[in-house]
């Protein structure tokens, strides 16, 4: 749109040009003065052309250099329809909250509509081994630190896996039948690093990301 601007800037200094000529020329004789008047107008008509097509080039150059400088993430995100990066991790941040909760307290019910079956399996084993041992656990969510995309990929059956890397703080404590803490502290805050990977197709109208990795 810019280099459009530019070439109606300069036509119009061509229009002004040629009024400046005319008014310069019009005491000449009359075939003189069209002469003139129209190898001016061709000459500077040739320069808008010439300036026009360095603007044109130059803004390809950098729609390239643009291009280079992404990363193969950034590249990626680009390709899957409707996606904004900031929706994307707030979402996520969402999700990591209400998916731990929900480990923390044994709701097998909200995980499954979150997560994939491998890692509900998982989750649902570690839940069905606590509560044979009496072991509760408590969660403290205090809050992220970071929350950012650090991988994208788009296999070719058109499933694109996003792995964001979250920084949080949290109080986690597991307690015995007696209530006794037997694992963390419920003076200390830790600040834990995961890596979770998001997976959704994306021909899919379903807006939802499920979980489908998680790492330390």
């Amino acid at each position: 749109m810019g280099q459009y601007i530019d070439i109606i800037i300069l036509l119009l200094v061509v229009v002004f040009i040629l009024q400046r000529l005319k008014s310069v020329l019009g005491t000449r004789p009359e075939g003189e003065s069209t002469k003139l008047s129209e190898e001016s107008a061709a000459k500077i008509f040739d320069i808008i052309m010439k300036e026009a097509e360095k603007h044109k080039k130059t803004e390809q150059n950098k729609e390239e250099i643009k291009d280079v400088n992404l990363t193969e993430t950034q590249k990626t995100l680009a390709q899957i329809p409707n996606f904004e990066e900031n929706n994307f991790l707030s979402g996520a941040k969402k999700a990591f909250e209400i998916i731990l909760t929900a480990f923390s307290k044994a709701d097998l019910e909200t995980l499954e509509m979150l997560v994939n079956k491998t890692i509900y399996n998982k989750f649902k084993d570690i839940i069905e081994k606590r509560k044979e041992e009496g072991i509760t656990a408590e969660l403290d969510f205090i809050g992220f630190d970071k929350a950012e995309i650090v991988d994208a990929k788009i296999n070719k059956n058109n499933i694109a896996k996003i792995t964001v890397e979250f920084i949080s703080q949290q109080v986690n404590l597991l307690k015995d039948k007696e209530e006794k803490i037997i694992e963390g502290d419920d003076q200390y805050i830790q600040t834990i690093t995961d890596k979770w990977t998001f997976e959704k197709a994306i021909t899919s109208t379903n807006p939802n990301w499920i979980l489908v990795s998680t790492k330390k």
